[in-house]
């Protein structure tokens, strides 16, 4: 239980940085191309963790949660100044997601197949 309100913490923090921080205007040109796919695909991969591993749901919610707040983020990119919005920063969100996914199901059977 503590570690799932821990799990939620960190995702509303997580979310108040990308929304509220990601919309001050130091945050224009923080990360130049194509670094800013890798910070993509890094946000969205801990974001997909903390919420598989910590929060505990299920797989088809993260994918679902990731890709609706990676497409949220871009269309609120829409309307700040010197910020763009992109088909390409929302697949380096779903890449970060997926490969989270995919080291946490590796990492798990893994260690079933040891006992």
């Amino acid at each position: 239980m503590v570690i799932r309100g821990f799990g939620l913490v960190l995702i509303i923090v997580m979310l108040a940085s990308l929304f509220i921080g990601g919309a001050q205007p130091q945050a224009v040109g923080l990360f130049p191309p194509p670094w800013d796919k890798l910070a993509h695909a890094t946000f969205f991969f801990s974001f997909a963790f903390v919420l598989k591993r910590f929060v505990g749901l299920h797989t088809a919610i993260v994918i679902i949660l990731a890709l609706l707040v990676g497409a949220v983020d871009e269309f609120h990119q829409l309307y700040l100044p010197g910020r763009f919005a992109g088909l390409d920063d929302w697949l380096a969100d779903a890449v970060g997601a997926s490969l989270a996914l995919f080291v946490l199901s590796f990492v798990k059977n893994s260690y079933k197949n040891t006992k």
